[in-house]
């Protein structure tokens, strides 16, 4: 069974930088698209940013120019740096993967990391 492990958040002030990382045991197949939501409390879990196996990217407003989101397709591990950290960044970082082929698609979650920016 396909399993995610997250790493890398923590505090850092406003200004700051983080890189967050995934990393999906097992064996996930050529069709998938890694990425990222947040969560921030009292909110609902939005996109972050994605990144499909061949490369191709997606981010929110909110990141674009500060987030980069890349992947190590050997390592089934994908990658997001965030620079110029705001406040309104602080939030519970989920990972994610979904899986599909032409008969069915699955979505899994990671356990979530914690960022936390300061004023």
């Amino acid at each position: 069974q396909v399993q995610l492990v997250e790493s890398g958040g923590g505090l850092v002030q406003a200004g700051g930088s983080l890189r967050l990382s995934c990393a999906a045991s097992g064996t996930i197949g050529s069709r998938n698209v890694m990425g990222w939501y947040r969560q921030a409390p009292g909110k609902q879990r939005d996109l972050v940013a994605t990144i499909t196996s061949g490369g191709i990217t997606n981010y929110a407003d909110s990141v674009k120019g500060r987030f980069t989101i890349s992947r190590d397709n050997a390592k089934n591990t994908v990658y997001l740096q965030m620079n110029s950290l705001k406040p309104e960044d602080t939030a519970v970082y989920y990972c994610y993967l979904h899986l599909y082929n032409l008969q069915w698609s699955t979505t899994l979650w990671g356990p979530g990391t914690q960022v936390t920016v300061s004023p």
